[in-house]
């Protein structure tokens, strides 16, 4: 066994977060213990959209992600289900009703971004869509809505009137 040299380098990579990262993720640790604890309901599009925004927006690959709800639409949870690249995610339905059921969730708003920007829906975003609703509605879980979150703007397909 040779001892070790002086003379060997380690490399070891330390990520320093900004001190305005560290306020950000504070205040997120903050709203989500309130969010639980205060039993704030999730039933506002502008509710959801001001969560996801601080979750989300500034993401720069493509995440899928699921808000279980209880059934008075109170968050039980936050899952990032998926994680893609810079311009696609696969999703697998399957996977979702797995999750739905081992949450007991009575409803679910699913959402994922586009860090393009660019917040209209693709026809394979909208095929997803029926698809999962579908799939969640033969275990009882209501789907509410489908979110795209591209930066700051949100667009609902509820509101949209895409369900």
């Amino acid at each position: 066994m040779k001892a070790k040299s002086e003379d060997s380098a380690t490399y070891s990579v330390t990520h320093e977060k900004s001190s305005d990262d560290k306020v950000i993720m504070q205040a997120i640790k903050i709203i989500e213990s309130r969010l639980r604890f205060a039993s704030i309901s999730m039933s506002s599009p502008i509710a959801v959209k001001d969560w996801l925004r601080l979750h989300m927006a500034t993401l720069e690959h493509e995440v899928f992600g699921v808000l279980w709800l209880d059934s008075q639409n109170r968050l039980i949870e936050y899952q990032e289900l998926f994680r893609g690249t810079i311009n696609k995610t696969s999703v697998y339905p399957r996977e979702v009703v797995k999750e739905a059921l081992a949450r007991n969730a009575a409803a679910c708003i699913l959402a994922h971004n586009h860090p393009s920007g660019a917040v209209e829906p693709s026809r394979a975003d909208e095929l997803l869509t029926g698809t999962l609703k579908t799939s969640l509605a033969l275990v009882d879980c209501k789907f509410l809505d489908h979110m795209i979150v591209g930066g700051i703007n949100i667009m609902s397909f509820a509101e949209r009137g895409l369900l």
